[in-house]
């Protein structure tokens, strides 16, 4: 007997008279069978090999709308730019090429572009590392062309987050306001190229949504937010504010977004669904338009015609005004998308427009709008035909779809807590559904997946059903569980397998198990249970990827049936990443982020 690790509790602990090896999470012994061919050279000090592949980002799926604004523009090199976790995505529609810049460690909360339509500013939320290590909030300034990173502003000075950034409009744009999630939400302005902090200011006690530069005021700076808008001035080496006066008009909770018009007056939108204009230099409102969308007024866009568009939260609505704010054209952005959250002017008439729901939508408010950019769903499997889908919902519920039509073909529900995994077996003649109530449902199917019926269900496992895999040839499956067990199932009677000979040699049609001989070189040292959440095998057996609760991918070869095997590291999602899979041919491999509500798409190199 061999074990590896130190101290008291051994790591993993090898038994060739078992022909096993355990590996302990939480204290807690997994014991992993060796199969028959594997045991006889089989050694924890073997080195594990690097795989020959890597992964290359190669698109990005989804947008940070629920909580961001003013966070899509275009470029001039036809490309908008926007974020979602941890990537700013530069996205060219007309050659539908997206390129990333991946500098940042985790969540991008704000984003400016600088006046030369190149350099872009983007500031992030305060993460730790694996190891529990603070990472700072800071704002990175980066090159849109090239994608290298330029400065670094601000590490150990912000705190919380960085939720707003601009760019100066005049002397080349030399200077950054940033505004931080710390309470007193401090303001600051920064010489961005020698990136020192030239002077800076308690804000507001109270939510900041933007800070902007006057475009034609170089001295002149505006934040707005819960409550408040301030007009700040810079001289002398510091920072002066004057609150916006409403006088006669009603103070709105919130004042949500701001823009200029060519002459120099400012307008904001507020909770109130108005849109008040600001006079050049003063902080008293010259002219109202009350009532412009009902509900808030999200973004704002002030056109190069000199027109303005506005996006409505409630209303869904995006509507042109003229020169004197009368309502020249309005247009409803349709209910699956949400509430507008950003317009962005782009080529022609074209406007692109960011919703709550995390969308993003292209066209103008004479055609209507057409989808950009979605976020997709759950738990789901295809039957071995291709012709019907099955998805899990989180409330017991399970659907299964035509693939071709898209229609529904039936709808069952097991149990009322959420289903984490359905699959098919490779046969096709049985379902499998793994619910978070202990239990995994079998069903026996028919007319290639149109016809099935509950066979009965698997009860065994003390804690939820995380991970299934087939055996290849149908006869049985293996199940983990929440609390780090591995069972192995017999379709045919719902009966568990108590042999460990009988399944020792079984060939898996796939690795998606956490847990297994297989797979337990994923796991670092010391780890807990739940640091990875997925894990697959693609389907030429070489590699083997897995998704962690720290932003992670990473790809290992397989088996990787040595303790803390080597891998290749990627970042991209910000918070866990939730499920990670390779296409049919193993040319790319896709991910899931779970709070980033982001799909990443990633080349096999």
């Amino acid at each position: 007997m061999s074990s590896f690790g130190a101290g008291k509790t051994k790591e993993v602990i090898f038994s060739m008279e078992e022909g096993s090896v355990k590996m302990f999470l939480r204290g807690r012994p997994v014991p992993m069978l060796i199969p028959d061919e594997l045991a006889p050279t089989y050694s924890l000090d073997t080195r594990s090999e690097l795989p020959s592949s890597r992964l290359k980002l190669d698109w990005v799926y989804g947008y940070r709308g629920r909580d961001c604004r003013a966070n899509l523009y275009l470029l001039p090199t036809g490309e908008i730019v926007y974020f979602v976790a941890s990537v700013a995505v530069l996205y060219s529609v007309e050659e539908q090429r997206q390129r990333h810049y991946l500098g940042h460690n985790d969540d991008i909360k704000c984003l400016a572009v600088h006046p030369d339509m190149v350099t872009i500013a983007t500031g992030q939320v305060a993460g730790t590392t694996k190891e529990g290590k603070p990472l700072p909030p800071h704002v990175r300034i980066w090159d849109s062309v090239s994608l290298s990173t330029l400065h670094v502003l601000g590490l150990g000075v912000f705190d919380r987050a960085v939720c707003c950034v601009g760019f100066s409009k005049f002397n080349g744009g030399n200077l950054l306001c940033a505004v931080d999630e710390s309470n007193d939400h401090m303001l600051s302005v920064w010489d961005w190229a020698k990136e020192g902090k030239v002077v800076d200011g308690k804000c507001s006690n109270e939510a900041v949504l933007v800070a902007t530069f006057h475009p034609t005021d170089p001295t002149l700076l505006i934040t707005c937010g819960k409550s408040h808008i301030y007009f700040w001035s810079l001289e002398g080496g510091g920072l002066s504010k004057r609150q916006g006066l409403f006088e006669k008009h009603e103070k709105p909770k919130y004042v949500l977004c701001v823009t200029f018009l060519e002459g120099g007056d400012v307008i904001t939108g507020d909770s109130g669904g108005n849109l008040y204009v600001w006079g050049k230099g003063g902080n008293r409102i010259t002219q109202a338009v009350l009532g412009a969308h009902d509900g808030g007024v999200f973004g704002l866009c002030a056109l190069r015609d000199g027109t303005l568009v506005s996006g409505g939260g409630r209303d869904r609505r995006v509507v042109l005004w003229g020169s004197d704010y009368s309502k020249l054209q309005e247009v409803e952005v349709p209910e699956d998308f949400g509430p507008v959250r950003t317009v962005a002017e782009g080529r022609g008439d074209t406007l692109y427009v960011g919703t709550t729901r995390n969308s993003i939508l292209q066209g103008s408010v004479h055609t209507g709008f057409s989808l950009l950019v979605q976020d997709p769903a759950r738990s789901a499997g295809f039957h071995p035909s291709g012709s019907v889908l099955a998805v899990g919902t989180v409330t017991g519920r399970w659907l299964l779809l035509d693939t071709e039509t898209h229609d529904l073909v039936a709808i069952h529900t097991d149990g009322n807590e959420q289903i984490s995994v359905v699959s098919f077996s490779p046969d096709g003649a049985y379902l499998t559904v793994g619910s978070h109530d202990n239990l995994v449902y079998v069903y026996t199917v028919d007319q290639g997946g149109r016809k099935v019926s509950r066979l009965g269900k698997c009860s065994g496992h003390s804690s939820f059903i995380t991970h299934l895999d087939w055996a290849q040839d149908s006869s049985c499956f293996v199940t983990n569980s929440g609390d780090y067990e591995i069972l192995y199932w017999d379709p045919a009677t719902c009966k568990q397998i108590t042999s460990a000979d009988a399944v020792r040699n079984v060939e898996w049609a796939t690795a998606t198990c956490v847990l297994g001989f297989g797979v337990f070189g994923i796991w670092s040292e010391g780890a807990d249970g739940t640091d990875i959440n997925a894990v697959a095998r693609s389907h030429d057996g070489k590699l083997l990827a897995s998704a962690d609760d720290f932003g992670k991918v990473h790809l290992f070869s397989y088996p990787c049936c040595q303790p803390r095997a080597l891998s290749h590291k990627y970042g991209g999602h910000s918070s866990h990443v939730t499920n990670v899979a390779f296409l049919w041919d193993d040319s790319v491999a896709l991910t899931t982020g779970g709070k980033d509500t982001s799909v990443l798409q990633w080349r096999v190199v």
